[in-house]
């Protein structure tokens, strides 16, 4: 970086922190949070290390120190914050999803885009070594076609009948829980990986305690693409010892690709007479991937370690950059869509068609 990013952030709470080290670890600062009340403003400066708390949105976006806004608050909220961080023209990162409607998410895309602000969602699954090594064998046909793409995405932290948060209350979370949390994130790592895109699916909703929020605690999801392909992915969020496992099967006619998030550290290759398992390193993989293996093979890289590459990426753009993968807020909005998509899929029990990758029409 020329110079070091200085960086704003509102939300305190888990995934706040975890954008507080990302920050740092990219070479910036925080030099700002809010809060809703003054108390909270308080806490968030303290936890979050920042450099002073401000009185409101609109004063933190419009800071002439502040060169980028990270949104770290409840689904309900980011909207509203990103809009206002979009008309002060100052860059933003907002957590998924970007809206808990797709209007909100269409009108957000286009505001960015008639702004020309970067505008990033993180989809940091991306950013882990193992998924870009995938990545470039797809490209390059080293499996041939893809016909199968499937995969889970499980964590048990609703386990609990009792075990409750803000996500399980749809006026702050949105109309879906568990896909909308976490589906959208496996969904955006198949398409990103393969470059398939999903064009119909069906779903089935399903819970395992009544009452608690009207959302699901999982849901089953199947679908086809545009090249042909099909596929299907299970999500949940009340299974007992899955502390956070989104898992991928990529398959074609000569070799498949699998990824296990809870083991990040190596790419599955199967092919009908050998198996292999290729090492994360940056000298195991390819020129692609391996600007992403920022340790030698046998030191481990995790969450926070994609995190922070995401991070360092938007502000590689922001300083003029052109970062390759980029999740932007048209990401977002394609989340958003996908979501809206199962959501009517699961009442309906029907097939529905996902509108197509044009969002002028």
């Amino acid at each position: 970086m020329t110079h070091r990013i200085r960086a704003a952030i509102v939300g305190a709470g888990f995934i706040g922190a975890v954008h507080a080290h990302a920050v740092r670890a990219a070479g910036g600062v925080i030099v700002a949070t809010t809060g809703r009340t003054p108390e909270a403003t308080a806490r968030a400066v303290e936890v979050l290390g920042a450099e002073r708390g401000v009185g409101s949105m609109a004063e933190l976006a419009a800071a002439d120190d502040v060169d980028v806004v990270h949104i770290c608050t409840p689904n309900s909220t980011h909207a509203e914050m990103a809009e206002a961080v979009l008309a002060a023209g100052t860059p933003v990162i907002c957590e998924k999803p970007l809206a808990t409607s797709v209007e909100d998410a269409r009108r957000l895309t286009a505001r960015a885009a008639e702004a020309d602000v970067l505008a990033a969602v993180p989809f940091v699954y991306r950013f882990y070594p193992a998924v870009r090594e995938a990545r470039a064998r797809i490209a390059a046909g080293e499996a041939g076609p893809l016909w199968l793409l499937h995969g889970t995405y499980l964590q048990d932290w609703l386990a609990a009948a009792d075990a409750t948060n803000w996500r399980v209350d749809p006026a702050l979370g949105g109309g879906s829980r568990t896909f909308g949390d976490i589906g959208v994130h496996w969904c955006d790592l198949m398409e990103f990986t393969t470059g398939h895109r999903i064009v119909r699916l069906a779903a089935r909703m399903g819970t395992a305690y009544e009452g608690r929020g009207g959302t699901e605690d999982g849901a089953v999801v199947v679908f086809e693409t545009d090249q042909g392909a099909s596929g299907s992915v299970v999500v949940s969020q009340v299974s007992p010892g899955r502390k956070n496992r989104l898992w991928f099967s990529f398959d074609g006619q000569a070799a498949s690709y699998c990824f296990d998030q809870e083991h990040p550290d190596s790419l599955w290759v199967g092919g009908t007479a050998v198996n292999r398992v290729v090492m994360r390193g940056p000298d195991t993989f390819s020129d692609a991937a391996a600007g992403y293996a920022r340790l030698p093979a046998g030191h481990p890289q995790g969450y926070q370690d994609a995190f922070n590459a995401f991070v360092s990426d938007v502000y590689a753009a922001i300083e003029g950059q052109k970062p390759e993968g980029l999740p932007t807020f048209m990401d977002g909005l394609r989340a958003a869509v996908l979501t809206q998509a199962v959501v009517t899929a699961g009442a309906e029990q029907s097939w529905v068609e996902v509108p197509a990758w044009n969002w002028d029409s």
